[in-house]
């Protein structure tokens, strides 16, 4: 598994505090949060490297 990288986010803080109950609804913490959906994001938009391998690997 490769190292996660740690950066500083500056974020409002009721987007946090609404980020802290979304994330305590779903048993994660914030930055287990914000990892999840920014791949969910990366995935449906189809900007996720492993995937672009995949797709040159088998065509479609």
């Amino acid at each position: 598994m490769a190292e996660k990288k740690a950066f500083v986010l500056r974020i409002h803080p009721d987007t946090l505090k609404d980020l802290e109950k979304w994330a305590d609804d779903e048993f994660r913490s914030v930055n287990g949060q914000i990892e999840y959906l920014l791949q969910k994001a990366l995935k449906e938009s189809k900007r996720i490297a492993s995937e672009k391998k995949n797709q040159k690997k088998n065509p479609e």
